[in-house]
């Protein structure tokens, strides 16, 4: 079968979800040359979106699975094209029509998502693992707020250090929280971007039927794209609660008096800070995390050379976290030697999958030694009295 037939059924599907943004495409070819994939290989946006427009995508091809979703292109677009649509479109018309080929690594972490609610395949009733020796209560309704930490922090031996120091210094401050029981399911972000819309739809409405029974309010997160697709997707499938990004909750905290931080964090640190796609370009939020950061004493502050908006995403967004990238063409080994230039000890971040990135690639480029990468809870955590 020739991948560039143009089927009818996977052309109805990427006009049914990418249709308008198709319409207002007019080839001028920006999203190409504002692509941070063109750093370290050629991925031509403007021919993906003008294949799509013909009806002539080469669904056999691997940039189907490149894009990660950072949004800069869509910034940059002078009409405005939702292209991470296309792009979504694109791909799920091969993973529900299955023509041409999912990469094993996604295939797989779909599979796990779709069958027991998590990437990695973990059971769910080991969800709550990671907290049971802080004594987090479980949410009952009446409970202030929702904690949902995402799966990463949830299941990752490493990245559980994430859920635990925001559970510290909620426990510290006494604030009225709980963890949601084990029928709580990925919240489906990445995996509808990699294409697996029935997927998502069962693992939303799972969640705002969980959520509604246990009359939540209110929900603070610590992923971003927990905070997008509870935020801006699950409103039209029925799921309507306050959503608040970790760094956003502790700015408030800080702006009330309400937590104070007194302690240095060691001898003086230099920390430098990496705008998670999601919660920055696709949010707009930007200053909280930077006000929680230069209110620990002893910290100085400093910025990539590309950041808030222009921010270079670390590479895992839109499924490609799970998905093997080539070394040299890993966006979070530009970030590592741009924060060693810079001279910081510290990469800090506010996404479990930046943390997954930039750990692997500090570890990898052998600068483990010098530099640390650290979610800003574990740095709150540290400096809280």
């Amino acid at each position: 079968m020739n991948p560039l037939t143009p089927y009818k059924e996977a052309t109805d599907v990427i006009l049914e979800a990418g249709g308008e943004p198709l319409k207002l495409c007019y080839q001028c070819g920006l999203c190409t040359g504002t692509c941070p994939w063109n750093l370290v290989r050629n991925f031509l946006v403007r021919r993906i979106m003008h294949e799509a427009q013909l009806g002539a995508t080469d669904f056999g091809s691997e940039d189907v699975w490149t894009c990660v979703t950072c949004r800069a292109c869509v910034q940059r677009c002078p009409r405005g094209v939702e292209i991470i649509d296309v792009m979504r479109a694109i791909r799920r018309a091969v993973a529900s029509l299955g023509i041409g080929i999912v990469p094993d690594a996604l295939r797989i972490s779909a599979k796990n998502i779709a069958g027991v609610g998590n990437p990695l395949g973990e059971a769910p009733e080991k969800r709550n693992d990671w907290a049971k020796d802080l004594g987090v209560k479980n949410f009952v309704s009446g409970t202030e707020i929702l904690y949902f930490p995402c799966c990463v922090p949830s299941y990752d031996p490493d990245v559980k250090i994430v859920a635990r120091s925001t559970a510290t210094i909620l426990n510290k401050l006494g604030i009225d929280y709980g963890l949601i029981g084990t029928g709580a399911r990925c919240c489906g972000e990445a995996i509808r971007k990699a294409g697996y819309e029935e997927t998502f739809q069962s693992l939303a409405q799972n969640n705002i039927a969980l959520f509604a029974g246990g009359d939540v309010k209110t929900v603070v997160v610590s992923s971003p794209h927990c905070y997008h697709t509870f935020k801006n997707e699950y409103p039209e499938l029925g799921g309507r609660f306050e959503v608040i990004h970790i760094t956003q909750y502790l700015a408030s905290l800080i702006e009330e008096g309400k937590l104070k931080l007194s302690r240095q964090v060691g001898t003086k640190k230099r920390v430098i800070y990496s705008d998670p796609c999601y919660l920055g370009r696709h949010n707009n939020v930007y200053d909280e995390p930077r006000k929680v950061l230069q209110s620990v004493p002893g910290l100085e502050l400093m910025e990539f050379p590309d950041s808030r908006e222009d921010g270079l995403c670390c590479g895992g967004g839109g499924g490609r976290i799970w998905m093997e990238t080539p070394k040299g063409e890993r966006f979070s080994d530009i970030r590592v030697e741009q924060a060693a230039r810079k001279g910081a000890d510290i990469i800090a971040v506010a996404c479990p999958y930046c943390f997954l990135n930039y750990r692997d690639s500090v570890l990898s480029m052998g600068k483990a030694d010098t530099m640390q990468v650290k979610d800003i809870t574990e740095v709150i955590a540290e400096a809280i009295e």
